[in-house]
């Protein structure tokens, strides 16, 4: 099981995280996209264990408290969580894993995962942003006010991220983005190392 399959994402909300996994997925097959618990309701459009899975607050308290949990926060006034069986599973099979949590998610993940790559994505400053949470109409004024306060601290993490991609030509960062994903599979860690020199001669 190599943990440096893992790729970890953050960044706020209207930055285009998802857009760049959804064109990712269309060039490699073997990912396994985490899918988190959460207890916020569903929007239109939404899938139970498509796009989360959607939990009451009393089974995520329950989760919480048998550490099923790999990472867990409270966002929003919502709860989001990954259990851990899962990830491990995917490992197993020799998929990369990709995470889409905020900061907190991403140090959490590292603790368990020290060779995970993680990648901060943001829009080049905070009008943009603004300008995009509206474009996109599925939030309210306060709402919004929330996100872009929120994201002003999450871009106080950006130095504990190995790579930042500031999404202002979609083309570009995508190439980026595909670029760093692809790297993974030759990135080298202490275990493969040794395995390596072990079964080489």
């Amino acid at each position: 099981m190599r943990d440096s399959n893992i790729i970890i994402i953050s960044g706020p909300s209207g930055a285009g995280k998802s857009s760049l996994c959804n064109k990712l997925f269309e060039y490699l097959d073997n990912i396994y996209f985490s899918i988190s618990s959460t207890t916020r309701y569903m929007r239109d459009g939404e899938i139970d264990g498509v796009h989360y899975y959607f939990v009451s607050h009393e089974e995520f308290m329950n989760g919480i408290e048998n550490n099923l949990f790999l990472e867990w926060a409270k966002v929003h006034n919502n709860y989001y969580g990954t259990q851990k069986k899962q990830i491990d599973d995917a490992l197993e099979q020799g998929k990369l894993v990709l995470f889409d949590v905020d900061v907190q998610g991403q140090r959490s993940i590292k603790q368990f995962y020290p060779n995970a790559t993680s990648i901060f994505i943001t829009t080049p400053n905070m009008s943009i942003l603004e300008h995009r949470l509206k474009s996109r109409a599925l939030d309210n004024k306060e709402s919004i006010d929330t996100r872009l306060n929120l994201a002003y601290n999450e871009i106080k993490s950006v130095s504990n991220f190995d790579f930042v991609i500031v999404n202002d030509d979609f083309n570009v960062s995508f190439d980026g983005f595909l670029s760093i994903v692809k790297s993974v599979y030759f990135k080298n860690t202490e275990s493969y190392s040794t395995n390596l020199i072990n079964t080489w001669k």
